[in-house]
């Protein structure tokens, strides 16, 4: 006889997509890449630019990263991860 097994609710999916290393990924590259993005907005100094090759650096590469994530974490909500039925390990169960 096969097990019975809950269905699945939208916490359980929660869970899986925050433990998906894409949506890990993702979420460190937003990070980074705000940061950067709003390092440059703020504008860089003359020195700056000038090491750079008149490039604001800090702003491109802020931008790329925030595109990194956007194509991260769409692939994460688009593409789930799935679980077969009883691939998963038995844990205790509670009272």
């Amino acid at each position: 006889m096969p097990e019975n097994h809950p269905p699945r609710t939208s916490a359980g999916r929660g869970l899986e997509l925050l433990l998906d290393l894409r949506s890990i990924i993702a979420a460190l590259f937003g990070i980074y890449g705000v940061v950067l993005t709003v390092m440059g907005a703020a504008g860089p100094s003359r020195a700056e630019l000038h090491k750079a090759g008149g490039w604001n650096v800090n702003l491109w590469c802020g931008i790329a990263m925030l595109v990194v994530t956007a194509l991260f974490g769409g692939w994460a909500v688009l593409r789930p991860v799935r679980v077969q039925p009883g691939s998963e390990r038995d844990l205790p169960e509670h009272p």
